[in-house]
């Protein structure tokens, strides 16, 4: 490979490397051509990214601002998918593809600024989406103030009930 095209795959990495504040690194061993095209298809659908990357020039991509850990999942054959969307739907399509096709083992990564290893991947297919979790956030922060309501309107329930029933006397006393 000439210089040129090294120093253009480097600079490429390394804006992947610092713009994305996740992505997931791949074990790419025992993958062939046809699988590798299959799966950067079903991720393309998703709107995320797939691609093979020569350890060596990752290595010289990842600059001070990257954690010193991601450095040691650089080595055998390296694959790194990536999203401007929900990470989680990337990892629940990596593990999707993954079970289909008895191959692709995630080495690590980073979620959200944190480095993960290949342990952690499955706590992050078991998220749920980051809609998801913004909605159970939001249902949260709503709880109590629901309750509060619902305890401020009940005094003012009870006297609408005794007020119909003293009409409801009165009328009957009246006729």
């Amino acid at each position: 490979m000439k210089r040129e095209k090294k120093d253009l795959q480097i600079k490429q990495l390394s804006e992947i490397l610092s713009r994305k504040d996740s992505f997931y690194l791949m074990d790419f061993t025992k993958v062939t051509v046809g699988q590798s095209v299959a799966l950067r298809k079903a991720l393309r659908k998703k709107s995320h990214a797939f691609r093979v990357v020569k350890n060596r020039l990752a290595l010289k991509a990842l600059d001070d601002r990257q954690p010193p850990g991601l450095k040691s999942f650089f080595q055998k054959p390296t694959a790194i998918a990536y999203t401007d969307g929900d990470p989680v739907d990337l990892a629940k399509s990596i593990k999707e593809f993954a079970a289909q096709h008895k191959i692709l083992s995630v080495k690590g990564g980073i979620l959200q600024g944190q480095v993960f290893g290949h342990q952690r991947f499955e706590e992050i297919v078991n998220l749920g989406s980051q809609r998801d979790m913004l909605a159970r956030f939001a249902s949260l922060m709503a709880a109590p103030l629901t309750r509060m309501l619902l305890t401020l309107r009940a005094p003012l329930g009870g006297l609408g009930v005794l007020l119909t029933q003293l009409k409801a006397q009165r009328g009957e006393g009246a006729q």
